[in-house]
């Protein structure tokens, strides 16, 4: 009997041990809990680590500045869903504009290989579109969107015997402008004068004392205001920034204690 008690004993105490050994084991495999290569389980919140891990080439500043960036995700805001859902519309008229700038031009190797690429961005920006789910994939589908804003540029650059633009951060007024062509000073309302990159228009225009076409966005109760003054917007503006980190008069923009607290949005996108 005090064997039998003695060998009750063992198998009482041992037993959840080896059940918890057990799960810990079919866990590891991948069977009744998350994947062995998962980044995050069903009680933990999804972990951005660098948004940018996967582009490799890209624009000028790229690299560097996301280095051990890790936050936990937010989910998609419906202000950043409804910016990225603007900016793809507007990119699609862009490139119907495109083909018709073009129409009867024979288009070199180069050219329709730029053409290819703003088509890819068109099609990978609508598909991430309708996946996204976090801040971050808006910032994903905003950098797709910059690239193939660039690669049209350089389409109607090749097809009409000019020179391969410069590649420079989106106007400062509104990214969807695409990639700016000269640096301007500008006084914001309350604020002091400082260099922001403008798109040819916007350049003009505040060079002849005239406002710019700045992108408003309604705030909780339907109140316009400039983008840069929305929080919510951050993560939709990080994709067409980011990249630029080592630009002057985007790190001007997001260093130090600027007079107009709207131009916090971007402030802090990088790291020093």
């Amino acid at each position: 009997m005090e064997f039998i008690f003695v060998v009750i004993l063992i198998a009482l105490v041992l037993g959840p041990l080896t059940g918890a050994g057990m799960r810990a084991r079919g866990r590891h495999l991948g069977h009744g809990g998350p994947p062995p290569n998962s980044l995050y389980g069903p009680q933990q919140p999804r972990m951005l680590q660098n948004p940018y891990a996967g582009f490799g080439q890209g624009a000028p500043g790229m690299q560097g500045f996301t280095q051990g960036y890790q936050q936990p995700e937010q989910p998609l805001s419906d202000a950043s869903r409804n910016s990225v859902d603007q900016d793809i519309t507007r990119f699609g008229g862009e490139l119907r504009d495109l083909d018709l700038d073009v129409v009867g031009i024979e288009l070199s190797a180069e050219a329709q290989a730029d053409y290819t690429k703003a088509l890819d961005a068109y099609e990978n920006a609508k598909q991430s579109l309708r996946n996204a789910e976090y801040d971050s994939d808006a910032t994903h589908i905003t950098h797709i969107l910059e690239e193939g804003r660039y690669a049209i540029e350089c389409v109607k650059s090749r097809a009409h015997g000019r020179g391969l633009p410069e590649r420079r951060p989106p106007c400062f007024f509104n990214p969807a402008h695409g990639p700016s062509v000269a640096d301007v000073e500008w006084v914001p309302d309350g604020g002091v004068s400082r260099q922001v990159p403008a798109c040819a228009l916007d350049a003009a225009r505040v060079q002849s004392g005239a406002s710019p076409h700045i992108r408003m966005v309604p705030m909780v109760g339907g109140q316009l205001v400039p983008y840069w003054e929305d929080s919510r917007q951050a993560a939709w503006a990080r994709g067409y920034y980011e990249p630029y980190g080592m630009d002057p008069a985007i790190r001007q923009l997001t260093q130090g204690a600027l007079m107009i607290g709207g131009f916090s949005l971007l402030m802090g996108l990088f790291d020093d």
